[in-house]
């Protein structure tokens, strides 16, 4: 049975629908059990080791289709836990808030990306033009120890708080970034940073590995 999960949808500045506390607090102990092995030394990889624009991005991150594929995709609790995001009562929130974005709920392809912004770290904005659909969930160790992080949208003087557990979905044709994570006393390892698991989605698979 699926659960209901309170969204906040607007049209302005662009489509795109907001949900907090997304996650209920089994399903945040399989992500965070992830997510604490990607803060491992050696396991997320640079823009350049994983295909990216390196001017994009000093952060790391990593692509988890390319890791857990076919029968080992439920190795990843991840990818198990985070199709909760095309619950079809989740993409219809975002898919009737404007024509544009109406065949949001379905979606044939998606393709998951896991992000580590620690102190420094930063995403300048981009259009992902080879996505029709974004989902980002967000996640940090509380209490939380940093500052920035949040998501912004510079042609709408327009962001997104990110706050913990924490989910906005909106246009691949809409350009955002990341502003720089600033954070003090916290080893990179330590994982106090600001953690971002990325469904790419549409109808076909168009992406390119520019993102």
């Amino acid at each position: 049975m699926k659960e209901h999960i309170k969204a906040d949808a607007f049209t302005d500045p662009f489509p795109h629908v907001t949900f907090h506390n997304f996650y209920n607090d089994n399903e945040l102990k399989l992500i965070w059990e992830e997510l604490d092995f990607y803060t491992k030394p050696d396991k997320l990889l640079s823009a350049k080791e994983y295909g990216g624009v390196v001017t994009h991005t000093n952060s790391k991150a990593l692509w988890l289709d390319k890791v857990y594929i076919g029968k080992y995709r439920e190795l990843s609790n991840i990818l198990k836990v985070t199709r909760k995001v095309f619950y079809k009562n989740i993409t219809d929130v975002f898919a009737n808030t404007h024509d544009c974005v109406s065949l949001a709920s379905e979606s044939n392809y998606d393709n998951t990306k896991v992000r580590y912004y620690h102190d420094g770290e930063f995403y300048q904005p981009h259009i992902d033009k080879y996505v029709e659909f974004l989902a980002f969930s967000y996640f940090y160790r509380e209490p939380k120890k940093f500052e920035g992080g949040e998501l912004f949208f510079p042609k709408y003087d327009y962001s997104f708080k990110c706050d913990n557990n924490s989910l906005i979905m909106f246009p691949g044709w809409v350009e955002h970034g990341v502003r720089k994570v600033s954070i003090s006393n916290s080893d990179y390892y330590e994982g106090y940073g600001r953690y971002a698991i990325t469904s790419f989605f549409g109808l076909t698979d168009k992406r390119k590995e520019t993102e």
